[in-house]
């Protein structure tokens, strides 16, 4: 068997905490690459996605903090009109820092609770 990366083992590490404790909850999952930041809304019981966001569709530059807390407001409003409001947020592997924090924030700022 392989050894695992510092990010998989980390990956690995969060996904399980959150099974344990998620409650039926959706789940904020949260994916960054080096140009974009992407976020959804997913229902794992229903194996749906309820809502999404990401820098995808926005010109100038999307791989900022300013464009993290776009997503993040933006993520917070297609889950109002989808009737979530609480959620579990999942960071991946990603450390709770910089743009995935300001991701956090900002949904947090626009109504989401976690």
């Amino acid at each position: 068997m392989a050894k695992l990366s510092l990010f998989e083992r980390r990956r690995q590490r969060v996904r399980t905490a959150l099974r344990k404790n998620a409650g039926g909850k959706p789940r904020l999952s949260v994916h960054r690459t080096g140009k974009h930041i992407y976020a959804q809304i997913i229902d794992d019981a229903a194996g749906k996605t309820l809502a999404s966001a990401s820098t995808l569709g926005v010109k100038g530059t999307t791989a900022n903090i300013d464009a993290a807390k776009t997503v993040g407001s933006n993520i917070a409003d297609a889950a109002k009109k989808a009737g979530v409001t609480n959620v579990v947020f999942d960071r991946g592997g990603f450390l709770f820092h910089g743009r995935v924090k300001a991701l956090a924030d900002a949904a947090r700022e626009g109504g989401l609770e976690f």
